[in-house]
């Protein structure tokens, strides 16, 4: 899943890709409520189903929140 630049999630707005790997596309976008910059991940469909995946997201996600 590709997103283009002006695609809209909720209040955030994508601005540009950062990268793909295996957990996912990085994105750079705007928090418009906030007017903030942000960095969103878009999953994989399939990484839900592995338990192992999901446990390394939440632990990353858990590091972030510091």
């Amino acid at each position: 899943m590709s997103l283009k630049s002006g695609t809209q999630f909720g209040a955030y707005e994508v601005l540009s890709p950062l990268g793909a790997a295996g957990m996912g596309e990085g994105y750079r976008a705007r928090d418009t409520k906030l007017g903030r910059e942000v960095a969103i991940r878009i999953l994989p469909d399939a990484f839900p189903q592995n338990p192992e995946s999901l446990a390394r997201f939440e632990s990353e996600a858990h590091l972030l929140d510091r």
